[in-house]
């Protein structure tokens, strides 16, 4: 008995180009890096189908298992994966998400590494040991001998999954372990303990509390020697082939990233190799740190964009009370709000992945900047993720909380990147200490926003502001969230006039810098042209 039509329903958003993003293009170009724009739409074509659509979805709903023991009660520690995480995982790795670009000389690797990552967004959760392994490079340079045994394979674009002596392994991947139960983002109260054996290596006893993809062959781990916190690197397997004894004693249960596999381990006599000095771990491995929040700020920009483009993609072909519901002025300002704080966070991630690529060239103009920018960018673009997700998620209604349309899977996803990698606090303190420890950092800064001095009246306004938020020394601690976001989005808007549409410039400084704004996305103010807005949001399906 037939009891109803199936009609006004949105086809699955397939078969589109996730890299045909205006702003994300035309920022590729711009920071040195168009010359990998072939590559970039191929990842973004791949990323738009239903298959690799269902690779994320499988990998999540099909977590990661521990194994600590085989059938005959030896101990194995190992993680086993849907297969999906392995497809998805090899596309990356062959793309060269991972350390690719530090075994690249061609000016902007970096800033086609980022854009590539961007583009790559059919799960998060694969994307940390790939952020990981792209990290652990500038800080395991801090030891010449072990980087010229470990960097050419974690820069080889083959993905080599298996647990089996590093060195005779066709390519690495690597993976960070530093927080423990009692100290989280305070390192330095770290009790994990590292004694020399005699032999150029050290025996590790302690903890780990959260220790993401544990799969990986080699960790930078920091402990505690004679001299303080120091940084190591510790591989799963040993040179003979035996296990070092990291015991993973079990995964976390998480709000979301289900198909990475994050772990508690335990060192007992863990064999690791010493990275940069004795002491200076924390100094060694903030190397590392500063890549992975790069990292942060595009996958939060990624995800941003990702929500938006599902939402408008429902809003063009969902029709409400006699015409389709992008047709509708409340709608139409709430995806115009969206999309510039989309394009917002991705003009900035751009313009960050050229300052690392120039930093990492010898640029000490750009290295300045991308110290201060980059911190200020972590706390903020990451910030707004989650509330950006939440509207995209009610532009669906009801079927935006429902699993089948992939939004609860992405907003679970969003907080995470504030979190990562130092959350708010540490994140808005760590920009203070920048700019009191490096203050050419802040000099950087200002001569970077001061390029759009005079092209708008609000952002010049917002300039000063900032500058004057600096002088109060003595409140400047417990104002330091509102300072970074001022500076951030005072970066965001000088470099959207400067680089980005108009229609999305004007709209920007109108709403985020001189207040016309209301308290949730879909208050832009009347008398803003939203079409070419819109436009640029919505994804060109067949």
């Amino acid at each position: 008995m037939t009891t109803h039509e199936v009609f006004n329903q949105v086809p699955p958003l397939t078969g589109y180009d996730v890299a045909d993003d205006a702003a994300l293009l035309d920022g590729l170009a711009r920071e040195g890096a168009g010359w990998a724009a072939d590559e970039v739409h191929e990842l973004g074509r791949l990323a738009g189908t239903e298959r690799a659509q269902e690779w994320g979805r499988l990998a999540n709903e099909n977590p990661p298992v521990l194994r600590t023991h085989d059938r005959y009660g030896h101990r194995v520690d190992e993680v086993e994966f849907h297969p999906a995480w392995h497809e998805m995982m090899t596309v990356a790795v062959t793309h060269g998400l991972h350390g690719a670009p530090w075994a690249d000389d061609r000016p902007g690797a970096h800033v086609a590494r980022a854009a590539k990552f961007y583009a790559w967004r059919v799960d998060a959760g694969h994307g940390c040991p790939i952020s990981m392994t792209y990290a652990a490079v500038p800080a395991l340079r801090q030891t010449p001998e072990l980087a010229a045994q470990y960097e050419p394979l974690l820069a080889k674009r083959e993905y080599d999954f298996g647990l089996r002596a590093p060195l005779g392994k066709n390519a690495l991947l690597a993976g960070m372990s530093m927080t423990e139960k009692q100290g989280g983002s305070d390192v330095r109260a770290n009790t994990t303990r590292a004694t020399p054996n005699g032999d150029g290596t050290y025996s590790l006893v302690g903890h780990k509390w959260f220790t993401s993809a544990p799969m990986c062959d080699v960790f930078l781990t920091l402990a505690q020697t004679e001299a303080g916190v120091t940084c190591f690197l510790v591989p799963r397997v040993l040179p003979d082939g035996s296990l070092n004894p990291l015991r993973l004693m079990r995964l976390k249960d998480k709000l979301g990233n289900k198909s990475n596999a994050s772990s508690e381990v335990e060192y007992e006599n863990a064999v690791a190799w010493r990275v940069g000095e004795e002491g200076r771990g924390v100094r060694t491995i903030i190397e590392m740190v500063n890549m992975t929040r790069l990292d942060c700020v595009i996958g939060a920009a990624a995800g941003m964009r990702q929500g938006l483009q599902v939402a408008a993609h429902h809003a063009a072909h969902r029709k409400a009370f006699g015409k389709y519901l992008i047709d509708q002025p409340l709608m139409r300002n709430v995806l115009a709000d969206l999309a510039v704080e989309s394009e917002a966070a991705t003009v900035l991630m751009t313009r960050l992945a050229g300052a690392t690529d120039r930093s990492v060239r010898g640029d000490t103009s750009e290295t300045a900047f991308k110290r201060l920018a980059l911190a200020v960018s972590k706390y903020w673009v990451c910030k707004r993720w989650p509330s950006h997700t939440a509207e995209a998620l009610e532009c669906l209604g009801g079927n935006g909380y429902v699993e089948e349309s992939g939004m609860p899977r992405l907003f679970r996803e969003s907080p995470l990147n504030s979190i990562w990698e130092g959350s708010g606090n540490v994140a808005a303190l760590d920009s203070l200490r920048a700019m009191v420890r490096e203050p050419q950092t802040i000099e950087a800064f200002f001569t970077e926003v001061e390029l759009a001095a005079g092209a708008n009246p609000a952002l010049d306004a917002a300039i000063r502001e900032v500058k004057d938020s600096l002088t109060d020394v003595a409140t400047i601690e417990v104002r330091a969230r509102r300072v970074v976001e001022r500076m951030t989005l005072t970066l965001q808007a000088s470099l959207l006039v400067r680089h980005g549409n108009l229609a999305i410039a004007d709209a920007f400084c109108a709403t985020r810098l001189a207040g016309d704004w209301g308290n949730a996305y879909g208050t832009l103010p009347t008398g803003l042209d939203l079409s070419p807005i819109i436009e640029r949001a919505i994804p060109k399906t067949p």
